[in-house]
């Protein structure tokens, strides 16, 4: 093992250390105490990465402020899509994750939810956004199947392919185009370039996610881009993968009547991913934790402020 990797190792143990008594501390036998261990387990306020892109499109979409009725339902369909995709990821990889030491103490692997539960939890949010998307639409109605597919997808994908950062990619970039259909019944080259912008840019911090696993998936026959790269020919991804989110994004600011304070979104996003990849620099993965959570988690909200102004402000929009 690498002197890299060693102080990784060391790193993961700590992070695994951290975090495995909040689920304990939430597990009940109650419906409440389930619904707990759920939310604990698919991350639901990491729904913070995709939801602010989702609004963007609508925004866009509407040239201001979406009707109420129109933001409750990209709501509610967003959250069911989200928790439908982390629920169905944790449901297919109990097993794997049982054997991750990273991993192990998921509410799966550790007894704290059956399967049973989590499918229930699952239908749910399926049901909610077929629901949501019939409420918009009739187009966003035929489209949710084929994310429902995606969402499947993405599970099995680490058993056969490298490409799994990709289909998650392709899940969220689903977050703006949707929007932006619910709102106009129609796909247009604008929110298509804003949607590869987000493709991309899940796929490179995606591919960082994955450097926690990089010798588990190895030793266990497992894909991703840094079984296939190393760290650093996945850092290297990771970053032209940044480099083409910035491109795409300037790309749709010349099609859309967006004026400065979008450019400046755009630039103040681009920050951001350059320090994101300075702090791996020479392969450090002991900051990955802080770089991927924090920088990725503001890019979304930033791009979406940044399109309030413009069209509130700026007199901008769609």
């Amino acid at each position: 093992m690498t002197a890299t990797n060693k102080i990784f190792a060391n790193h993961r143990i700590e992070i695994t250390m951290t975090t495995t008594s909040a689920p304990k501390q939430a597990s009940s036998s109650s419906l409440f105490g389930k619904v707990r261990v759920f939310l604990e387990m698919i991350k639901f306020s990491h729904t913070l990465f995709a939801l602010p892109f989702a609004f963007t499109g609508a925004v866009l979409a509407a040239g201001g402020l979406p009707t109420p009725a129109q933001c409750g339902w990209i709501l509610a369909a967003m959250v069911g899509a989200r928790t439908a995709a982390m629920g169905l990821n944790r449901v297919i990889d109990a097993e794997i994750d049982g054997k991750n030491p990273r991993t192990s103490n998921r509410a799966i692997p550790a007894g704290l939810l059956g399967k049973g539960t989590v499918v229930v939890f699952i239908t749910l949010s399926v049901a909610l956004l077929l629901f949501a998307a019939a409420r918009l639409n009739p187009l966003c109605l035929k489209l949710a199947p084929v994310a429902v597919f995606f969402l499947v997808l993405y599970s099995y994908c680490k058993r056969f392919t490298s490409l799994a950062h990709a289909v998650l990619g392709l899940c969220l970039a689903a977050a703006p185009i949707g929007a932006w259909v619910a709102i106009r019944g129609t796909v247009d080259l604008p929110i298509i370039l804003i949607g590869l912008a987000v493709f991309v840019w899940v796929t490179g911090f995606d591919i960082l996610y994955a450097l926690q696993d990089l010798e588990f998936d190895r030793a266990n026959g497992l894909h991703s881009i840094p079984v296939r790269l190393g760290v650093n020919g996945s850092l290297w991804a990771s970053r032209f993968c940044y480099l083409a989110m910035v491109g795409l994004l300037l790309a749709a600011w010349s099609l859309l009547p967006a004026g400065g304070f979008f450019l400046a979104g755009i630039v103040a996003s681009t920050l951001l991913l350059v320090y994101e990849q300075w702090l791996l620099r020479d392969g450090d993965l002991t900051k990955l934790d802080a770089a991927f959570f924090t920088m990725n988690a503001w890019i979304s909200v930033i791009i979406f402020a940044a399109t309030l102004l413009d069209i509130f402000v700026g007199k901008g929009g769609a």
